[in-house]
């Protein structure tokens, strides 16, 4: 059972649901960024995503009830984190390949 948030326990977090999440490429766009620096904690204003408030606001929506990231309400504006943690013990190969991949992206960066 999700909690009051909309965060799925860790043992809910679902394979298909993560896949799912992570095939839309500006969700993978926001996980890779947050991989990238894995105890950083983000507000959504902070990704630079080509979208409608709405719009962004549904990509998070996904990606939190997918349990791929943690959103905290702060004050008029919310917090992202990935819960590379859970995600390690749930999936542990997917944690790494998150990791590797965002690492690859900042290599073809710098």
């Amino acid at each position: 059972m999700p909690d009051e948030n909309g965060h799925p326990a860790v043992d809910e977090i679902e394979l298909g649901a993560v896949f799912a999440a992570l095939a839309d490429p500006l969700r993978r766009q926001v996980v890779l960024t947050l991989a990238a620096a894995p105890g950083e904690v983000r507000h959504c204003s902070a990704f630079d995503l080509p979208v409608t408030k709405a719009t962004r606001t549904h990509h998070f929506r996904v990606l939190r009830e997918s349990g791929l990231i943690r959103q905290v309400d702060l004050g008029n504006s919310r917090t992202n984190q990935l819960r590379l943690a859970e995600l390690r013990n749930r999936f542990p190969g997917l944690a790494d390949l998150l990791l590797a991949e965002a690492a690859n992206i900042g290599a073809a960066k710098g």
